[in-house]
């Protein structure tokens, strides 16, 4: 049958006017609206305006030009049917054999930080989603396009044979319907949050690839990256990668788990990280100092580790950052020299943050675990603990030295995967314990890890402790205070032995479980 005509209407007019000369040259007559039709015309491309097809006008401010029989008659009908012939004869309306369509702008539009509701709903298109779905339901027979990036491969397909293919048309019409979803799912995600409803009877999500990666978690498993549309600009979806090469899916997972807890700090800070759990952790009055005692944490563990800091890295810090094998270094930026210094290393992925959210300034997502069969949906642990929300319950009070690792070492813990116990001295981790069966499991690794360093240092623990046998490893290992959140039935065996030996210690309330 071939293709004779197209119904053109786009919002994003890249490409459109190359796109519709071709088509013209290759005989097909081409049909438009609104500001698409003007264009068109503008640039001398033969074009029809949609009124003549409908015979009715474009009305209520172009709310209504599209949805009329003529053209989702022309959209739906069945081509080999002769009863759908008939009608189309008996009613005079004609075929439409392409539709190329994009929608209008609503995701730039809830973009702007000024947007207002009218402004929103008034971007929630109707007639060209309603096209796109009429198009690619009857694909048997219509060709449609909603991306630009396919306007070549359709024009080579109409050049050499009148008509793209069925394989083509199948392809398409699947992508029109990722699209008309994704573009649903974000309107349903805008007025589920206006309306206060952030986990309601239905969770739908969508996300944009960013790339392709080589494989998963491991070399036989495929895998890709994708970026939530309007994503915080201070996420790892929207870092900028000055050199190295391409991210693997262990990097991101590392990745971001590094700059979720560096984001915890409003001083100059460093964060280690192998396999999702941080292995040192530094802050300083400067990024240089920060990163020497994120480094002295753990000097075995961070060699093929990812590093996130919180500040723009400089030369001197580089210079120290190129001693070791690194996998990656996130920062809000790199000064030119420290570019230098780090670009000698051929592969280093190096990535630019811009400016981060930190402390109490950060706000909550929701967080999307895949589970077999299904899916949970939780918000984002951005709770932040001040001193007043602490409770000693122990005869002696931590000191100020204390208190200030204390709140330091909490920063860390909620990021280690439970069961969790974290030592910090000196502003900065000297034993992590991460990920076993038991609390105690956990307290000895760190209390190994720290040697010598745990002697002064103080404890903190993700979840409350059910009985005294962790304290008294604590108390053994010359730990002097401790930061847990209380709650556990056996409470007072736990503070008993803190008070036997003169361990202080606070509750805080609050757990950070991270499974």
């Amino acid at each position: 049958m071939g293709i004779k005509r197209a119904l053109v209407s786009v919002s994003d007019k890249t490409g459109i006017v190359e796109f519709c000369r071709e088509l013209s040259g290759l005989g097909v007559e081409i049909i438009s609206t609104g500001g698409t039709k003007n264009l068109l015309a503008k640039e001398g491309v033969p074009v029809i305006g949609i009124s003549d097809v409908t015979g009715f006008p474009e009305v209520l401010d172009g709310r209504v030009k599209t949805l009329h029989p003529a053209v989702h008659s022309g959209l739906l009908a069945v081509r080999d049917s002769a009863e759908h012939q008939a009608q189309m004869q008996e009613l005079g309306l004609d075929y439409i054999d392409l539709v190329v369509v994009n929608l209008y702008p609503f995701q730039e539009t809830i973009a702007k930080p000024d947007v207002t509701y009218e402004d929103a709903i008034e971007n929630i298109d109707i007639g060209g989603p309603t096209m796109l779905r009429s198009a690619a339901k009857n694909h048997a027979f219509v060709s449609v396009v909603v991306d630009a990036a396919d306007y070549a491969g359709v024009i080579e397909e109409i050049r050499a044979d009148g008509d793209t293919t069925l394989d083509t048309r199948k392809r398409l019409a699947a992508k029109v319907f990722r699209h008309t979803s994704a573009y649903d799912a974000l309107i349903s995600e805008y007025l589920s949050k206006v309306t206060g409803d952030p986990l309601p009877e239905r969770f739908t999500v969508t996300y944009e690839k960013i790339q392709d990666l080589r494989y998963g978690e491991n070399p036989h498993q495929k895998a890709a990256f994708y970026r939530k549309p309007l994503a915080a600009v201070d996420t790892l979806t929207s870092a900028e990668q000055l050199h190295g090469k391409e991210l693997s899916y262990n990097n991101i997972n590392d990745a971001n788990a590094a700059l979720q807890i560096v984001k915890e700090f409003d001083e100059p800070a460093v964060v280690a990280v192998k396999h999702m759990n941080p292995c040192g952790v530094g802050v300083g009055e400067s990024i240089y100092e920060a990163y020497r005692k994120a480094y002295d944490a753990d000097p075995v563990s961070i060699f093929g580790g990812i590093i996130a800091a919180n500040r723009i890295i400089d030369e001197a810090t580089a210079v120290l950052l190129k001693e070791i094998f690194l996998e990656i270094i996130i920062a809000p930026d790199f000064t030119q020299e420290a570019l230098d210094v780090l670009t000698q290393k051929k592969n280093i992925r190096l990535l630019k943050l811009g400016s981060l959210q930190s402390g109490a300034n950060r706000s909550s997502q929701f967080v999307v675990t895949s589970i077999d069969g299904g899916m949970i949906v939780q918000e984002s642990d951005v709770h932040t603990l001040s001193e007043s929300d602490l409770t000693v319950v122990t005869d002696r009070k931590p000191t100020e030295a204390e208190l200030k690792q204390l709140l330091f070492g909490w920063k860390v813990v909620k990021h280690v995967k439970s069961n969790a116990i974290v030592l910090a001295k000196d502003d900065m981790t000297v034993g992590v314990g991460a990920g076993q069966m038991n609390r105690v499991g956990s307290a000895k690794i760190a209390i190994e890890q720290a040697g010598d360093k745990a002697k002064g240092s103080v404890l903190a623990s993700d979840a409350f402790f059910p009985m005294g046998d962790t304290l008294e490893f604590a108390a053994k290992a010359g730990i002097t205070a401790v930061i847990q959140p209380g709650g556990s039935v056996r409470d007072e065996e736990s503070i008993k032995v803190a008070n036997e030996n003169g361990i202080a210690m606070v509750f805080t309330g609050v757990r950070h479980f991270r499974h």
